[in-house]
């Protein structure tokens, strides 16, 4: 019989993993460490029987540090640590002697299984183990595998015995990159820490820290504090003034009015609208509007969202929720806590998730109601790749999990069964009054289907004081119209929750490692945590950073450069805050937003300007128009998309005129006609910016067809030419000046096989400001989707062998 070694990362780990592939049929024994248990059972071992023996480390087996002389303070420049440092792997804990540990169970097996977290961690520790076992185990023959890995994201019968039968390999380019960051880590972590304790604690003696440390994720995630810290003590409050308006609809009752002006910064001008207003007896009702609104139930859960929450709402600070959500993980009741996805797979069991939760007290209704009637297809998030979403993987009770495991249970198991419950409708009314001169408004919802927010009620939409029935034209009296005195007020120091949007958005560590960065700069005395889990800066913390800010660049570069938030000129709306962004011309030229600070590329060598105030329907936003002038060719394009391509067959730089999205109006689905009559992998695309002089022009060439001058409107139709495959186009003349036969002005054809149309298409090249310009002149084979078919399923034109007598048929 072969003799199979398993490895796990934590004790807990493989006991549940043991449990369930034996079926419980196990012996168990202590290690020689006396900290990990070794569990053995007889099963079967791709198709041969096998004695197994389940086993773990506790996390990581090696570490990396400098060789003894250099871990000296005193002998060596801190300077040495970059570059003439040799390192070695250590045990990451001696007293465990995990090495000789793993050597004594590893020594005669002949297959090792190893699993570990699956994730990067997790795969360098795969070859730490191997590092340990594999010269102990028996030689294989030539050609036998001895090396397994499984992947899996929850601890459930299903999950570790699909992972048993679905052994792949570890992955060693992971595992090297974790070792570049350990190394990364240790050398600039050591220097800089070395430097910096030694010469602050040679200059001040009222330091109130032993080690004053600097991390590359450590030190920028105390920046975010100080910062913060800096805005507060540089705040100048402003007096600001407020009208204020009341009406009597009913004789008991009042509705206080929200001043459409908001406020106004100087005290004569809101006195001036005091006087102007308050001579008035009645307020009129100017419009009523209603609306059905929606609240969407949030998407599938992942690491930082939870994190977000454990802080914010359950009062848990990042490094207690995450090791709660680790014990609850290998305890089974959930599943792999690090995670960046935000989508269920496809395969996802929900209901067999849902239906773990029917019998719980607190939301049993809730989830009997959800299978009887059907549940809600979750929001498509996004897909990282690595593990799926945080989810309940089986039921459990407060006096199970006790405290503080209870409540992240708690808020897990709601979150998910929100994710496939309906959303939040409600009827969101808005009347608008005048004063005098002046105009007011009131707002009011009423929920007319609470979805989700049946199991998440702090997200339920606030009760409102009820609006009173009225239409246009309607008076109320006014009951009373002052004005407010306030100030403008400093924002408060950053929470935990804050803090986390901010690295993750700037990309300072990863969902595992966020926790550690946080609590280690609270462990070494540059924040404390003050009430409301707000993090505020000491004195050492704020000195450090400001340090770290002299010896930057910036205050240089500021003397003759302006920052990108100073320069350019508002142009179109960012679609994550719909403030403006601004254009910055100078090459390269560019759109900054300045309030979520992004910055993004634009084609270059052409000019830029709004398209219609039009929206992208994948981001909201603003569409932009690049043009290369009037002899050459135009599209629209989304900033965001063009920098972030939102389907797999599009890369980065592709305008509308390649976008392959199938319904939106601006995309080469809708507006393709046919195959370029010069490029291989190019596709003809109406302009619809271009009438009255209509063109279409190719997405990858420099060609462009001019066809039906003075032509109303130009469409490009659903059907396809039953010659050459293309679009056909709806054509619609003006009737003073229509080229068709008999007094017609409609018309709908094949640009290339139409006789009637024939007359009216010439083929020209594009006249390109700058011969780098994408497409360039002449021939060129530009980035393709392939042969044979249009976008949306049409098949592209197909071409004569002739191509001169194409061009002689087809263009003038």
């Amino acid at each position: 019989m072969r003799t199979v070694l398993m490895v796990a990362e934590k004790p807990s780990l493989a006991q549940s993993i043991a449990k369930i592939l034996s079926r419980g049929n196990m012996s168990s024994r202590k290690g020689l460490n006396g900290a990990c248990s070794v569990h053995e059972y007889t099963g079967s071992f791709i198709g041969q029987s096998a004695n197994f023996k389940m086993t773990s480390v506790c996390g990581h087996v090696m570490t990396l540090d400098f060789i003894g002389k250099y871990n000296s303070w005193d002998k060596v420049d801190p300077a040495e640590l970059f570059s003439k440092a040799p390192t070695e792997k250590k045990e990451a804990n001696p007293k465990l002697t995990m090495v000789k540990f793993l050597q004594v169970e590893g020594r005669g097996c002949d297959c090792i299984v190893l699993w570990l977290d699956c994730d990067k961690e997790g795969e360098n520790i795969c070859f730490e183990v191997l590092d340990a076992v594999l010269p102990v185990m028996n030689k294989p023959l030539s050609t036998e595998r001895t090396i397994y890995r499984a992947k899996f994201s929850s601890i459930t019968d299903t999950d570790i015995c699909n992972a048993m039968n679905h052994l792949g390999e570890p992955n060693r380019n992971e595992a090297l990159s974790v070792d570049a960051r350990q190394e990364l880590d240790l050398r600039i972590g050591c220097a800089f820490t070395r430097f910096q304790t030694k010469y602050f604690q040679g200059k001040y003696g009222n330091l109130d820290s032993s080690l004053i440390s600097f991390g590359p994720c450590q030190t920028p995630t105390l920046g975010f504090c100080v910062e913060r810290h800096d805005k507060i003590q540089s705040f100048k409050p402003e007096t600001y003034w407020v009208l204020q308006a009341k009406v009597n609809p009913e004789k008991e009752s009042s509705l206080t009015l929200d001043w459409d002006r908001v406020r106004v910064f100087d005290r004569e001008i809101a006195q001036m609208f005091l006087n102007i207003t308050k001579t008035a007896k009645e307020a009129k009702v100017e419009s009523v509007s209603k609306k059905e609104k929606v609240k969407q139930r949030p998407l599938a859960l992942n690491t930082v969202e939870m994190l977000r929450v454990a802080s914010a709402a359950l009062g848990m600070g990042p490094q207690h929720a995450m090791q709660i959500a680790e014990r609850l993980y290998t305890q089974g009741y959930i599943s792999y806590p690090r995670t960046e996805t935000t989508h269920y797979p496809e395969n996802f069991d929900l209901k067999g998730c849902l239906r773990q939760q029917a019998n719980n007290p607190y939301w049993a209704e809730t989830v009997k109601a959800l299978l009887s009637e059907g549940i809600n297809r979750p929001r498509k998030g996004h897909d990282a790749g690595d593990h799926p979403p945080i989810t309940p993987m089986k039921a459990a009770t407060e006096v199970e999990l006790g405290g503080d495991g209870w409540r992240l249970y708690e808020y897990i198991t709601r979150h998910f069964i929100a994710t496939v419950s309906a959303d939040c409708k409600y009827l969101q009314t808005n009347i608008s009054f005048s004063i005098g001169p002046e105009r007011f408004s009131c707002v009011g919802k009423v929920v007319t289907s609470p979805g989700f927010t049946e199991i998440m009620p702090w997200h339920s939409i606030p009760l409102e004081e009820s609006l009173p029935c009225c239409e246009k034209g309607d008076l109320f009296p006014v009951g009373e119209i002052k004005l407010l005195e306030m100030q403008t007020s400093p924002p408060d120091y950053l929470t935990e929750a804050e803090l986390i949007t901010l690295m993750e958005k700037h990309g300072i560590g990863t969902d595992a490692s966020i926790p550690v960065h946080i609590n280690n700069i609270c462990q070494r005395n540059y924040v404390t945590v003050e009430s409301g889990r707000r993090l505020k800066p000491t004195n050492l913390g704020i000195v450090l950073v400001h340090g770290y800010y002299k010896i930057g660049m910036d205050e240089l570069m500021e003397v003759s450069f302006s920052p990108l938030a100073a320069t350019g000129k508002p142009l179109s709306r960012c679609g994550k805050c719909h403030r403006f962004m601004k254009y910055i011309q100078a090459k390269p030229s560019r759109l900054h937003c300045s309030h979520c600070d992004d910055t993004y590329s634009l084609p270059q060598n052409g000019t830029i300007k709004l398209y219609k105030e039009l929206r992208c329907p994948l981001d909201d936003f603003e569409l932009v128009l690049w043009s290369s002038g009037s002899r050459g060719k135009s599209y629209p394009l989304c900033p965001y998309c063009y920098n972030h391509p939102p389907f797999r067959d599009m890369k980065k730089g592709m305008g509308c005129n390649e976008c392959t999205h199938p319904t939106c109006q601006h995309s080469l689905s809708m507006l393709g006609i046919g195959q370029c009559v010069e490029c291989e992998n190019g596709v003809l695309v109406l302009d619809s910016t271009s009438g009255p002089k209509w063109k279409m022009a190719c997405n990858k060439c420099n060609v462009i067809v001019h066809f039906f001058e003075n032509a109303h409107k130009v469409r490009v139709s659903p059907e396809t030419c039953d010659l050459c495959d293309a679009a056909l186009v709806d054509v619609d003349f003006n009737k003073a000046k229509s080229p068709l036969p008999g007094d017609e002005t409609q018309h709908s054809g094949c640009v290339f096989c139409d006789p009637v149309f024939q007359d009216l298409v010439e083929l020209k090249h594009a006249a390109m400001r700058h011969p780098m310009h994408r497409g360039g002149q002449g021939k060129r084979q530009g980035r393709g989707r392939g042969k044979g078919r249009r976008p949306g399923g049409r098949p592209n034109p197909k071409k004569p062998k002739d191509k001169m007598a194409a061009l002689a048929a087809y263009f003038v």
